[in-house]
């Protein structure tokens, strides 16, 4: 019983390169058929090694095109695993064809969109970085400058192809290039000279600008000041959202100039007919509305379902944040049934010394 012998040495060396112990492995061990064999994920001991570091520990006579494009169960091969760890440079030009780093994995990844992603794109052969390249798709419509905006590595992109076109590639969502910097907080890597207002208002399948996207992740701050006009902090996504709406359910309206943000905008309604304050009361943010805008006509405001602002606040736990008068009653009780007690108990010091 228990494992064969060659399995169990598969095992040890697969979780040697994982957990970066490769140099305690000998060299006469790193042969060609060792690094060949597949543990049960399909993955090659070679793969392991592209993917985390000791590919120059390995004799040149391993590292050949039919190798380093074998696939793994997903579809990789070990150039895809080198370009993410940056281990391009170990690998012999000859190698590094364009047909070896067009291959697809299964989610139509090409070596390009891995080492874009990862910030590697120096190691690729400058004579096959084309713009055509560039705007190539993965399966979900990704080019090199979305993987690039979503992992933060705008900034390690060849400077040529960073051009207000190539900024507007959609995916298949309709997202471009900037809705995904928005969406990952990475719009302050986009050339601040490429930047217009049209570029923030380009919208996704769901009519969501960039302004939405950057709002409802979270990542206003990163927004350009010129760009948060009250015009554009109006538009709507399908659902009826404006900006506002998106930053009032997440926590961003304090990231809003004070002076865009009036009561005209606050009362804006989106398809449930939810105001600014529902969603703020929903979620957890009055805190975060201008002072005095909270009013017994602004929290008697119901939406569609009859629900009013000052309900929401109190159904979801956040009576807290209503003004004391419009708090229930069971917490002005409360309230004040503490505060006595409070002042009994900081008499007692008196109290005592009296008695003794």
């Amino acid at each position: 019983g228990g494992t064969p012998p060659d399995r169990q040495r598969v095992h040890d060396l697969h979780h040697a390169a994982r957990t970066g112990r490769l140099d305690s492995i000998p060299a006469e061990l790193l042969h060609g058929e060792v690094l060949l064999s597949r543990n049960a994920s399909g993955t090659m001991l070679l793969h392991a090694i592209a993917r985390y570091g000791g590919l120059d520990r390995l004799p040149a006579s391993v590292l050949t095109a039919e190798n380093l494009t074998m696939r793994n169960d997903a579809g990789y091969t070990p150039l895809h695993h080198a370009a993410e760890s940056g281990q391009l440079q170990q690998i012999p030009r000859s190698v590094l064809s364009e047909e070896a780093l067009s291959l697809p994995s299964n989610s139509g990844y090409t070596v390009f969109h891995v080492a874009a992603a990862h910030g590697h794109l120096d190691q690729v052969p400058e004579r096959f970085l084309t713009n055509s390249r560039v705007n190539s798709r993965t399966h979900l419509g990704n080019s090199l400058l979305h993987e690039a905006a979503e992992s933060g590595k705008l900034d390690a992109f060849p400077r040529s192809f960073l051009t207000a076109t190539n900024f507007l590639e959609r995916n298949v969502g309709g997202e471009t290039v900037v809705h995904v910097a928005a969406f990952n907080g990475h719009l302050h890597q986009v050339p601040r000279e490429l930047i217009t207002n049209e570029m923030f208002l380009e919208t996704t399948l769901s009519n969501e600008t960039v302004l939405h996207v950057a709002a409802l992740s979270g990542h206003l701050e990163h927004v350009p000041a010129l760009m948060l006009t009250a015009e554009n902090l109006a538009l709507k996504n399908k659902s009826g959202f404006t900006v506002i709406h998106s930053a009032a359910k997440v926590g961003q309206l304090s990231k809003l100039p004070p002076s865009r943000v009036g009561i005209e905008q606050l009362l804006a309604r989106n398809e449930n007919g939810d105001t600014v304050f529902h969603l703020a009361a929903q979620h957890g943010h009055l805190d975060q509305l201008p002072i005095g805008s909270l009013t017994i006509v602004t929290l008697n405001l119901t939406n569609h379902l009859g629900v009013s602002v000052r309900r929401l606040a109190i159904s979801h736990g956040f009576a807290h944040q209503l003004p004391r008068l419009f708090r229930p009653k069971s917490m002005n009780l409360l309230g004040s049934l503490f505060g006595r007690l409070g002042s009994i108990w900081s008499l007692c010091p008196a109290i005592r010394s009296s008695k003794t």
